[in-house]
């Protein structure tokens, strides 16, 4: 058992977890102190609700709960680097759809080619053409 960094949203969270076989395995009190979300009778509960579990062979395995099923339980995208210890939890398709269907973009910041910083926020209102590159 060693340390594993997860990212959940704006959280950044050291658990004890393991690698096995490729799976990342969170000790099952690891997953409510870092995600708040704990496991017991076939349903993963957090403060505000329980999902029944149909499959905890998938998400219970060798003492501790894989997190990729933990993911797809939750109908989250997961990115996991084994290698860097590290994994982040996306927001659920339920999540992206109600922030999509707000139409309000997440404020970010970024400078210009001369070095000055500009934020969205700053246009609120204001019709604004976004341009995008990237190298990948």
């Amino acid at each position: 058992m060693s340390t594993f960094t997860l990212i959940d949203s704006d959280r950044v969270v050291d658990v004890e977890a393991r690698v096995a076989g490729g799976r990342v395995l969170l000790e099952p009190g690891g997953l409510e102190d870092a995600l708040g979300w704990d496991y017991h009778d076939g349903q993963l509960c957090s403060e505000a609700m329980c999902i029944p579990i149909t499959d905890e062979a998938a998400l219970v395995r060798d003492g501790g709960v894989e997190l990729g099923a933990f993911a797809r339980a939750l109908d989250r995208p997961l990115a996991v680097d084994v290698e860097e210890r590290a994994a982040c939890l996306g927001a659920s398709a339920r999540e992206r759809t109600q922030t999509l269907a707000s139409q309000h973009a997440p404020d970010f910041t970024l400078p210009d080619l001369a070095g000055r910083s500009h934020s969205l926020s700053e246009h609120r209102g204001k019709k604004i053409l976004l341009v995008a590159w990237a190298s990948w």
